[in-house]
């Protein structure tokens, strides 16, 4: 059913660069392929490198260790997946894979979407660029990490209460029989042996989030070439708008985290520092590219409560910065 979902949100892509193209003129084309380009070659990394380390975790982890090395206690969990980013700091653009496989394998789900959020702000590449970024503002860029990891456990701590099934969606019968054809096959032979599966392995992965992505990077390049930047200063006066505008604005431009806060950065003179920092907690956790990826790993449902979540808690968290003058 999803993969007929993903390649109408293709389609759809292509007819509107197709009237883009058609309805502007050459520089705008220009412009819009190499927002394109940038989008896809900047993230394209970080997905192959998510897939390889899926690939590796499906081959030589055995089911049985992560459930046994998983904290049993539910805040010790939570706090795990929020913290391991800094030891296993993967960009958002490859972590849905990973996830899945750590969940699959037996790693409780609260777990692994814990890490998904705050794993992608919480790592020692994002928190170089960021205070590089905001070196005028370093208080700033301090509050982004402190909220991040607030809201991870708090979602985390949510999520240990909804969450009552596996939030996976069901493997299609191909991909069953084909997993369980080589469960047994994964654990025998040498590593040099386990090793020449890796790449077959990778390359499931990457078609499964790859056709999503793309799709994301499109749309998101589309919206980067068309909106101007000027007509943000309507909305900067107003503190819930121009907190709603900036979490709006992160979720469609889908940026890297190792990049989105010099873009944040370029926008001080327009928006409250609340805002900003609306923009970049929020956008790594939750945007337009991740969850199409999302959607093809998880449920429907559980997407959209996920997303939902995870905005009000960084709007009720930026608000209590500002008011407390944290930042």
């Amino acid at each position: 059913m999803f993969e007929k979902k993903g390649k109408w949100v293709l389609a759809a892509s292509g007819i509107v660069l197709f009237f883009l193209f058609v309805s502007h003129d050459g520089d705008y084309a220009v412009k819009l392929l190499d927002t394109f380009a940038s989008i896809l070659f900047d993230a394209l990394p970080f997905l192959l490198a998510g897939s390889f380390v899926s690939a590796l975790l499906h081959i030589y982890i055995k089911d049985e260790h992560v459930r046994r090395y998983a904290p049993r206690n539910k805040l010790y969990g939570v706090l795990f997946g929020s913290l391991l980013g800094l030891v296993v700091p993967l960009c958002e653009c490859g972590m849905v894979p990973v996830i899945r496989r750590l969940i699959r394998k037996g790693l409780p789900a609260y777990i692994g979407l814990v890490y998904l959020a705050a794993g992608p702000v919480l790592n020692p590449i994002v928190i170089a660029s960021t205070f590089s970024a905001f070196r005028h503002a370093p208080q700033l860029a301090a509050a982004r990490f402190l909220l991040a990891l607030a809201v991870a456990i708090a979602l985390g701590l949510l999520l240990t209460l909804i969450i009552r099934s596996s939030p996976l969606r069901a493997e299609r019968s191909g991909e069953r029989e084909h997993s369980h054809g080589h469960h047994h096959h994964h654990h025998q032979g040498n590593w040099q042996t386990k090793l020449k599966e890796v790449p077959g392995h990778a390359a499931e992965d990457l078609w499964d989030m790859g056709k999503y992505f793309l799709a994301g990077s499109l749309i998101t390049a589309v919206v980067q070439t068309t909106i101007d930047r000027e007509a943000f200063a309507a909305i900067a006066g107003n503190d819930l708008l121009s907190h709603l505008f900036m979490m709006g604005f992160a979720y469609v431009l889908s940026l890297c985290s190792t990049a989105d806060a010099f873009v944040a950065a370029s926008f001080d003179h327009l928006f409250p520092a609340g805002a900003l920092l609306s923009f970049l907690v929020l956008g790594p956790m939750v945007d337009f590219k991740g969850t199409l990826m999302m959607l093809s790993v998880f449920r429907t449902r559980f997407v959209l409560v996920y997303g939902l979540l995870t905005a009000w808690l960084v709007l009720l968290g930026s608000h209590i910065f500002e008011r407390m003058n944290w930042i």
